[in-house]
């Protein structure tokens, strides 16, 4: 029987509900194909802060590296918005995915059959369907590059940089260009390469690697027209290549087109196998202990975990079916809940994902 070792950090508001409904999926996946899942817990963000003083400690770095993947639930909350920048519980996320060197964040933004009335688009724009792969840069950019304030003439200012190398850039279109074969084989490029000299080393060098896939239908857009593209036409998308805030925007922007942002996952990779793996939706702090959660984000992002850095492509494909197959059958948290439906809550729904794997 295989091993493998996923270190859990539950984190904030709604995140330590949310994964204990994704572990107990996970660990019935792994009943029903022969695997195994040794689990450790480590702090991040709030919890952490109040634990050990930072958001992000050695200790869960250390773990993490040691681990096959890592499963978050999500950080953050009222309770730490006054703290200082570098010790406010999203520095946690920024420092974790530069530690583990992930790169590549990939979020898929699907509008299920079951949930399509939850799209804000008019029926006759989204059609039967809607399947997007955002991925975004997520170690570079102006997230990560100088930052700082002066006095300018006696004004304070503040600046943040925008930079990127073309190694930077390669390495993130290859992964774009890569899940294009594996989709519909069209990649569309976001950058302001009309303004921004680092979007014109962008465009150049997603052009130079565009030659190494010709099977791979390549174009591009300015970042101010593929926002209002991705409301007036979402389906002309498959795969969207974009840099660190650009692809932040978007992939939030694509999660509302969606309809709910409670059934988004991401998966955050680097060079290897090692992953981060998370739902969108945040931590949700205003119904954090009421049970009412939607897990089925972070169920999804197991199923991510599976599929990329645990080579259990089947036992990925399990889980989404399941998942489909509880929506089909009008189970809902209140999030997703419509007249008609069963409302259930955070652990019913869990289980309810748990009985479907036994069909599927």
């Amino acid at each position: 029987m295989k091993n493998y070792k996923v270190t859990l950090i539950r984190g904030d508001g709604i995140g330590p509900e949310i994964v204990a409904e994704a572990v107990k999926v996970l660990d019935k996946t792994g009943e029903k194909f022969g695997f195994k899942v040794e689990y450790a817990d480590a702090l991040m963000g709030g919890c952490a802060i109040d634990a050990t003083g930072v958001p992000l400690p050695q200790e869960t770095i250390d773990m993490c590296l040691k681990s096959d993947a890592v499963l978050l639930g999500a950080v953050g909350g009222a309770k730490w918005d006054n703290l200082p920048g570098h010790l406010r519980p999203e520095a946690g996320l920024l420092g974790i995915r530069g530690a583990l060197k992930l790169f590549a964040n990939l979020r898929p933004a699907k509008i299920y059959g079951p949930l399509k009335s939850a799209c804000p688009l008019r029926e006759e724009i989204i059609g039967d369907s809607m399947d997007i792969m955002v991925v975004r840069e997520l170690t570079g950019g102006i997230y990560f590059g100088k930052r700082g304030r002066e006095m300018v003439d006696g004004v304070e200012a503040a600046y943040d940089t925008e930079y990127y190398t073309a190694a930077e850039v390669e390495r993130i279109a290859r992964v774009a260009f890569e899940a294009a074969r594996k989709r519909n084989r069209r990649l569309c490029s976001v950058d302001k390469a009309n303004v921004l000299e680092s979007s014109r080393l962008w465009r150049e060098t997603v052009i130079r690697v565009s030659k190494d896939y010709p099977d791979v239908e390549l174009n591009h857009l300015y970042i101010d027209n593929a926002a209002m593209q991705l409301v007036r036409n979402p389906k002309q998308f498959d795969v969207i290549l974009a840099s660190n805030i650009f692809g932040d925007i978007l992939s939030d922007e694509a999660s509302q087109v969606a309809g709910s942002i409670g059934m988004l996952a991401s998966a955050s990779l680097g060079e290897g196998k090692l992953g981060l793996y998370e739902p969108i939706h945040g931590s949700a702090p205003d119904i954090a202990g009421k049970g009412v959660a939607n897990p089925l984000a972070t169920i999804l992002s197991v199923a991510m975990m599976l599929r990329y850095s645990l080579d259990e492509a089947e036992a990925a494909d399990a889980i989404e079916a399941a998942v489909e197959k509880v929506l089909e059958d009008g189970i809902r948290t209140p999030d997703i809940y419509t007249e008609g439906c069963k409302k259930v809550g955070t652990v019913d729904m869990g289980d309810a994902v748990v009985a479907a794997l036994e069909k599927v």
